[in-house]
């Protein structure tokens, strides 16, 4: 009786195993994570992700700049002004003798803000951004050079110039264009536009001259300073401020879109102003900032 009800149970026990295996395998796959259809999605600070570039936004940071004022030939066309209508100044071309002063260097922090409106084409960002720079960076050139001449009327000419040739770059503000792809968070750029600099200048040349002659109608010898030439006499040229100057700004950076609102900038700049009271000067610097975007 009992071996007979076995044996009438087993094609069910059959049957059922048959049918279980399938969920068997199901489950086993599932604890081995086959489930996940779906890639992982990179983590959205490293680029994952879309993000909405456009719009206004406004910001500031800190960089460091090298500045470099490279003296022009203003000083040397100050130095024939000084001897102009005079034979001296006729015979001798008195700027070729102060036209190799040495460029300088001004280095340092800097601060500044910017302001800016960006359009989103697909992936492409096109903007105008317009930023002000706190600079303070400075130079000065002081030089002392005196000859002694003998002019076609038979005058000895003891003369000399003090120079002096300086700018400070106070400020300035630059109204660019940017051009940028957006991937994701990141988006990579490049700037070109106009700059602006207000500078302190000076340009300034001290001349004497002293003489020794013989007087042509009574023979008699004399010696002197020239008219206008003596050690009390005001140098001519001038010391200004707030003068300004235009420029070109060029720059290539990255930003970093960190929330929806806030986004984080490393940025190369250069600035080059035409030249100044004699003075041409170029600004170089590697800058951060943080701006909020609206």
């Amino acid at each position: 009786m009992r071996a007979g009800s076995i044996a009438t149970l087993a094609p069910v026990i059959a049957v059922s195993c048959v049918l279980a295996l399938p969920q068997a395998a199901q489950g086993a796959d599932y604890l081995r994570g086959s489930q996940i259809e779906q890639p992982v999605e990179p983590p959205p600070l490293f680029g994952g992700g879309r993000f909405d570039w456009s719009g206004f936004y406004l910001g500031g940071g800190a960089g460091v700049s090298d500045t470099k004022f490279k003296p022009g030939e203003g000083l040397s066309a100050l130095a024939d002004y000084s001897f102009r209508n005079t034979l001296l100044g006729a015979e001798n071309n008195m700027g070729r003798f102060i036209s190799d002063l040495p460029e300088k260097r001004d280095s340092g922090a800097q601060f500044f803000g910017i302001v800016g409106y960006n359009y989103l084409f697909d992936d492409v960002v096109l903007g105008l951004e317009a930023d002000y720079t706190r600079s303070g960076h400075n130079y000065s050139v002081s030089d002392y050079i005196g000859r002694r001449t003998t002019t076609s009327d038979g005058t000895l000419n003891d003369w000399s110039m003090s120079t002096n040739q300086g700018a400070k770059l106070n400020d300035y503000a630059t109204l660019r264009l940017r051009m940028g792809w957006a991937y994701g968070r990141i988006m990579p750029y490049a700037t070109i536009g106009g700059a602006l600099g207000r500078f302190n200048t000076t340009s300034t040349i001290k001349s004497t001259w002293y003489f020794y002659r013989t007087n042509p109608t009574t023979g008699v010898a004399e010696e002197g300073y020239a008219s206008g030439y003596e050690p009390s006499v005001a140098p001519v040229g001038s010391t200004k401020k707030n003068t300004y100057a235009f420029g070109l700004s060029a720059g290539a950076g990255v930003d970093w879109a960190l929330t929806d609102n806030l986004f984080l900038r490393a940025e190369y700049q250069i600035v080059r102003f035409a030249e100044i009271e004699g003075t041409t000067v170029t600004v170089n610097t590697g800058r951060v900032a943080a701006a909020l975007k609206f």
